[in-house]
């Protein structure tokens, strides 16, 4: 009753009525029909005045002593799709007419009989003024979400915050699925959502059975689904579990959630450099919390499953992209070449500098790796210039995150050392890689500055050290490199000897100088 909708059995549990001794005398079974206003009327031909969903009052002072009246009011009363009839005895009837009794249940009509003097007027004030805030109450929610999601789109949020912003005000889960019911979004309470979606495949049937034709359905314990669509074309539904609010409140809710997101998804599709639709934000979304770990196993498992991604005897394998230049044709190309390859996986950037990572599930009979491989040279092909590096296989979930790092840190040495191979792994990057593991560490910092400390205020002495050495110490190819003359290379060995007081000729020292460089370049990215 809070939210304005009002039954009849709402308006008899009133307690104003609870003195008036009321009595239903026909069809106690249609009680939560919803009352839209009250009138009082003696005419007998009232219903010509009548829209659908009025309780009428009346003393029935027209129609005592005349049955044929009595059955033509009530059956006048089913035509105008009145919701009840409540007649006050005491000045025409002394008991109810059973006349009207048998039409009212032949015609399914409430009939409500008050055995005491009621007053009908304050009846009337009382449920008028209820109807009213009500519509007060859902038209103030109206323009309160409508201007809370307006300002979240005009900033620019992503697609999770609106729904979070949602889900609050309805005070329930929310979830938005594509129209093959893969989940793109969810919000609202941790447990509920995670039973929701630990059960999904059937929480998802029963969804679609709910779906009607008008843009808001409202159906049992407080699910509403409302389809979102834009110039004629649908991309799926927003469905709120289990609103506690009444018909209209919901109705309100599912029609402007509904207009916010179509808003935010014409503004993604419309905002020029970045062409992420929700599947993307939705795949980024999962794999950045599996990459972070600030989301538990148990807690991601639910989601990947009902986005779609098989989890059941998979093994799963995270690969990272890195590329100079944007994401959109590398998310692209990854997602071609695993329909080509016939591989489950999510797709979606996981940094501002052009990186992609993929999830690939790889089922029982199909090996992990070799899998990879073939996936790499597809992504080669569609992608060239992308330098690809792999985590280890996962059996379960718990080991992904550690196998995503494993895979951003080989791809990230592999930039400096590409592959002899499609994919770089672990094993290919060596102490390359090793370095760029160990990069942050404090121990290692320190390391660096004290092998390499004089000679970083000289940049050009620095890059002499560097192609020194990727060129085995083959001095003559060092000089071509640096675009000097073999003396002048010399003079510029024996400066840097000078500025650290080591001999380049001591094997030992040489390493050490080595790790201290590849560390030092690794502090620089990518």
């Amino acid at each position: 009753m809070d939210d304005g909708r009002l039954t009849v059995r709402d308006v008899l549990e009133l307690e104003l009525v609870a003195p008036w001794g009321a009595e239903v005398a026909a069809c106690p079974a249609l009680l939560d029909r919803p009352v839209r206003w009250l009138h009082v009327a003696e005419a007998a031909d009232v219903a010509v005045m009548l829209t659908g969903g009025e309780m009428v009052l009346t003393t029935g002072l027209l129609l005592a002593g005349d049955e044929q009246a009595q059955t033509a009011y009530v059956e006048s009363m089913r035509e105008a799709g009145a919701a009840a009839v409540v007649l006050g005895l005491g000045r025409a009837f002394s008991t109810t007419p059973e006349a009207m009794r048998r039409a009212a249940r032949r015609c399914g009509v409430p009939l409500v009989v008050l055995h005491r003097p009621a007053s009908f007027a304050r009846l009337t004030e009382e449920v008028h003024a209820r109807l009213l805030h009500g519509r007060y109450a859902a038209l103030d929610l109206s323009d309160r979400l409508g201007g809370s999601l307006s300002a979240l789109n005009l900033s620019g949020v992503p697609l999770q915050r609106l729904l979070d912003e949602i889900a609050g005000y309805a005070g329930c889960p929310a979830v938005v699925v594509n129209l093959a019911h893969r989940v793109l979004a969810s919000a609202g309470d941790p447990a509920a959502l995670g039973d929701l979606l630990r059960d999904w495949e059937r929480v998802s049937r029963q969804v679609s059975e709910l779906q009607g034709n008008g843009p808001v359905t409202l159906g049992p314990d407080g699910w509403i689904t409302a389809r979102l669509e834009a110039r004629g074309r649908q991309w799926g539904h927003l469905v709120l579990f289990g609103h506690q609010g009444g018909e209209e409140i919901g109705r309100v809710l599912g029609r402007r959630a509904a207009e916010a997101l179509a808003v935010h998804r014409l503004l993604g599709d419309r905002e020029i450099g970045r062409q992420r639709g929700w599947e993307d934000q939705a795949a980024e979304a999962l794999l950045s919390d599996l990459a972070s770990g600030t989301v538990h196993p148990e807690q991601l498992l639910p989601r990947l499953r009902a986005a779609g991604l098989p989890t059941e005897r998979r093994t799963l394998v995270p690969v990272v992209l890195r590329r100079s230049s944007g994401d959109g044709a590398v998310c692209g190309a990854a997602r071609r070449a695993l329909e080509e390859e016939s591989l489950a996986g999510l797709v979606a950037r996981i940094g501002p500098d052009g990186t992609v990572a993929v999830l690939v599930s790889v089922p029982p009979e199909r090996n992990a790796d070799t899998e990879v491989d073939r996936l790499a040279v597809r992504l080669q092909e569609r992608a060239p210039g992308a330098v690809i590096g792999a985590g280890f296989g996962c059996l379960v979930l718990d080991e992904v995150r550690r196998s995503f790092l494993e895979a951003v840190h080989v791809a990230d040495a592999a930039v400096a050392g590409p592959p002899s191979g499609p994919v770089a792994r672990l094993r290919d990057v060596r102490l390359r890689g090793l370095v760029r593991l160990l990069r942050d560490e404090p121990e290692l910092q320190a390391f660096i500055g004290r092998e390499l400390g004089p000679l970083l205020r000289h940049t050009e002495l620095l890059d002499v050290l560097r192609t020194y050495l990727r060129t085995g110490r083959n001095k003559s190819l060092a000089a071509q490199e640096q675009h000097v003359s073999r003396p002048a290379l010399y003079r510029r060995l024996q400066s840097i000897e000078a500025l650290l007081g080591i001999d380049l000729a001591d094997l030992e020292q040489l390493t050490s100088l080595y790790v201290a460089l590849l560390a030092h370049d690794a502090q620089r990215g990518p």
